[in-house]
């Protein structure tokens, strides 16, 4: 049985050129989506999932971008259907994954979507690597220098603020003045009475 899915990015949007296209196809049912691409949950996508049987059916699309948003999302995808043994159609590009040239094409395309996060991988590597050895370090900034770190153990040992006071007057919350303080330093929540 092939079973369809259609998707929309808003609700002003109409998935009737697809759902035409995909009953043309020989759809018998057609799960229709309005949601992002980029959106992780697609209930109407879960729900076609779970109506397909295994051995038996293929979900079909009428282009490769209604099912997924990246490259490496639809490959996910696709061999998520593969080990479930359902097939996968996209009418728009001619793919096929139940006939031998289909699944060909597809495990082109695994290949240049691994090379790709292969490449990327390299790249920031090598752009981590350059940047320390210039001094630089990546992450975010610390919240504390050394200098501010010795104004709030002065201003501790005032006694004059709590450490709320201190955190106000250094511009970062209490959590973050306690991270930076030796457990020997810990300031007191509340002023001391006396």
């Amino acid at each position: 049985m092939l079973v369809g899915y259609a998707r929309v990015s808003t609700q002003d949007q109409t998935a009737d050129l697809q759902i035409d296209a995909l009953r043309a196809a020989g759809c018998e049912k057609v799960f229709v989506e309005t949601a992002s691409g980029s959106k992780a949950d697609r209930p109407e996508l879960l729900k076609a999932l779970d109506y397909m049987r295994s051995g038996q059916d293929s979900l079909v699309v009428w282009r490769l971008d209604r099912l997924a948003r990246s490259l490496l999302q639809l490959i996910e995808t696709v061999n998520d259907l593969q080990a479930r043994e359902i097939g996968f159609r996209s009418l728009s590009e001619n793919i096929d994954t139940s006939s031998s040239g289909g699944r060909l094409i597809f495990h082109l395309f695994s290949s240049i979507a691994e090379f790709e996060r292969d490449l990327i991988r390299e790249r920031t590597k090598a752009g981590l690597e350059a940047a320390r050895k210039r001094g630089k370090h990546g992450g975010r900034p610390k919240a504390m220098d050394s200098a501010a770190i010795v104004q709030a153990k002065a201003l501790f040992e005032q006694g004059d603020l709590t450490a709320k006071q201190i955190a106000v007057r250094l511009n970062v919350s209490v959590p973050t003045l306690y991270r930076y303080l030796s457990p020997t330093d810990k300031l007191p929540l509340i002023k001391p009475d006396g």
